[in-house]
């Protein structure tokens, strides 16, 4: 263990330079960070390689660090502020995330019927697509001090948009289940996965509210890492001891805590409290980072097929038209119609978690079918996921809102 940490340490060390380095030419930080992780992961040099990446005690640290990273969303989710848009993020991450959904199923359901492939393949591939990663735009949130209406849509709806993707991955993958080996996952275990995430976080995160409202100064921040740890350690009894498999996203665990405690002090000791978090923030980001580019082939772009540019075009498409069909009916701004597509299209975090279910549910009874999704979504993960994060900081830029000081609330 103590040589993977220091792997770990001068993997973190690398990528911060490399994400200095990309940072210089006046792209994101992240994609330095995701860069890292695909040189030093087990498909290049191995400074990260799968008896890292598969350990108990990483998946554990990296869990606490994804509850650390909610903090981002949770802590914007601030009740009097967004209530006065709370419609329009609503119906724009219904449209976006369900049209998604329907373009990616249509599109591969002609192909798949075309070429004699199951066409519920086709729905497979619309549940993984649906889902975006929160940590990359987010990532670009913090580095260029976006601020405007994009960015004030975007960050609510990164949570929102992972129960909708939760809800509609686990339907389909039931169904799917039940088809292919007539063995349908449990009603239970659907309403749970996205709903057990956020009642953990509310119930951790009311009581640190009342505390942390008492605790000034330099007690603040050990007491916030305890309950982030508490939050945690609920995710992990739950996940290793309730859930058939482990599903449950972290993520949202820290978005829901955070939230809690945000809307319960004051909201000039928030500011203080996050100040202080941050340089933890920084660290979780870039390790969440690292893990989520570690498992990434390169070699799969080279050996990225049809389905692999099908795949990518139809979400980017799903993801555009539906966030502007949101946007547009709702009369939101519009630089939000224009520009909140791009800051959705980050993808691989989540497609890869998506994919290593759906794997180990057809690989036994339906293998060809497995190895299609594999093969498809790991090229896209890799592709994408540099092409999103670019689209993605262009998509700030193009709405005029990097580099802009925090506008507080009245």
């Amino acid at each position: 263990m103590t040589i993977s940490l220091l792997r770990l340490a001068i993997a973190f060390v690398l990528a911060l330079l490399l994400g200095k380095l990309v940072a210089k030419i006046r792209l994101p930080s992240i994609l330095g960070w995701l860069l890292a992780g695909m040189i030093l992961g087990p498909h290049a040099f191995r400074l990260i390689d799968t008896s890292v990446l598969d350990a108990v005690w990483f998946q554990n640290a990296v869990h606490i660090l994804e509850c650390a990273v909610g903090l981002m969303i949770g802590t914007e989710i601030i009740w009097k502020v967004i209530r006065r848009s709370g419609k329009q993020i609503i119906v724009t991450t219904l449209t976006e995330s369900l049209g998604t959904f329907l373009v990616v199923t249509l599109v591969f359901g002609i192909i798949f019927f075309i070429e004699g492939v199951p066409l519920y393949l086709a729905a497979v591939f619309g549940a993984i697509a649906l889902a975006t990663a929160p940590a990359p735009s987010l990532s670009i949130v913090r580095e260029f001090k976006t601020n405007g209406p994009v960015t004030k849509t975007l960050i609510p709806m990164a949570a929102l948009d992972d129960i909708v993707g939760v809800v509609v991955f686990f339907t389909v993958i039931s169904v799917v289940s039940a088809k292919v080996s007539a063995q349908a996952m449990p009603v239970w275990v659907i309403i749970l996965t996205p709903v057990l995430p956020l009642l953990i976080g509310v119930i951790v995160g009311i009581p640190a509210g009342f505390v942390l409202k008492k605790v000034r100064g330099r007690y603040a921040l050990p007491v916030l890492l305890a309950f982030i740890l508490a939050a945690a350690g609920v995710g992990f009894l739950f996940n290793n001891w309730i859930m058939p498999q482990p599903v449950l996203n972290f993520m949202l665990i820290g978005m829901a805590f955070s939230a809690a405690f945000a809307n319960i002090i004051p909201t000039t000791q928030l500011e203080s409290l996050m100040k202080k978090f941050n340089p933890i923030l920084g660290f979780s980001l870039i390790v969440v980072i690292l893990n989520l580019g570690a498992p990434l082939d390169y070699h799969l772009i080279l050996g990225a097929g049809a389905y692999t540019a099908v795949y990518i075009i139809t979400r980017a498409i799903g993801k555009y038209s539906g966030a502007w069909f949101g946007a547009r009916i709702t009369k939101s701004p519009k630089v939000i119609q224009k520009y909140l597509g791009f800051t959705l299209l980050p993808h691989s975090g989540v497609s890869l978690v998506f994919t290593g279910i759906v794997v180990s549910t057809l690989s036994a009874p339906a293998p060809e079918e497995a190895k299609i999704v594999q093969g498809t979504i790991a090229a896209a993960a890799v592709v994408n996921e540099v092409i999103a994060v670019i689209l993605a900081k262009k998509g700030f830029e193009w709405a005029g809102e990097t580099g802009k000081p925090e506008i507080t609330a009245p």
